[in-house]
């Protein structure tokens, strides 16, 4: 299989539960002068679908106003590989272990009351899980305050590298160095990876595929 096969994410409930979890993506619009416009966005996934909330007048609404057809981008770095990790003094072998989601579609502006306090809400619960809100009812005045982007897409791809395209003794060789390293992220990213410290040991106890 070729390289890129194996790092494409096949599973849609591992790609719902990213776009789920992460905070930021980014939005990209076309110009009126036909460039690209990227915005970094608060958003919700939900019914296979992006909402996002905005100040009612600005570029990007200008933007999908003119032409609705737009791309949506999450990622996530899961760890940097400095690249002594594969040789002593060739810089170009530094790599990086991450995920990202690629969402191509169309955006829409959502007027129905219901359905902008259906995206709201969940993006409050998706950023404010400890309450301590009222959530928003369907005729209250903030839903005429506030524009809702609803991305409807076309096609969602997900890509991840956390060491699957190699052997077992090689990504247990470069999990010993991510957890020697000990950056913030080398326990998190350990996990993802399917390893986990037991008597004091790295060991792979899952296999994981997306």
């Amino acid at each position: 299989m070729k390289l890129l096969g194996k790092l494409e994410i096949k599973s849609f409930e591992k790609i719902k539960e990213f776009l789920e979890f992460e905070h930021v993506g980014r939005i990209a619009s076309i110009d009126e002068n036909n460039y690209p416009q990227i915005i970094p966005m608060n958003f919700v996934f939900v019914d296979n679908a992006i909402y996002m909330h905005s100040y009612p007048r600005g570029e990007k609404l200008e933007n999908i106003k003119r032409n609705p057809k737009v791309g949506f981008e999450v990622d996530r770095e899961l760890e940097f590989l400095p690249s002594y990790f594969s040789h002593p003094t060739n810089a170009s072998q530094a790599d990086t272990l991450y995920i990202s989601v690629v969402i191509k579609g169309k955006s829409v502006f959502v007027d129905d009351d219901e359905e902008k306090a259906l995206g709201l809400n969940a993006m409050m619960k998706k950023y404010q899980p400890e309450g301590h809100y009222d959530p928003i009812q369907n005729n209250d005045l903030v839903l005429d305050e506030v524009a809702v982007i609803k991305i409807i897409p076309e096609s969602i791809k997900g890509k991840y590298k956390i060491g699957q395209h190699m052997n077992s003794d090689s990504r247990t060789i470069l999990a010993q160095k991510i957890l020697e390293k000990n950056s913030n992220t080398a326990m998190a990213t350990l996990k993802i990876m399917g390893f986990e410290i037991i008597d004091d040991s790295l060991k792979m106890i899952d296999e994981p595929i997306w």
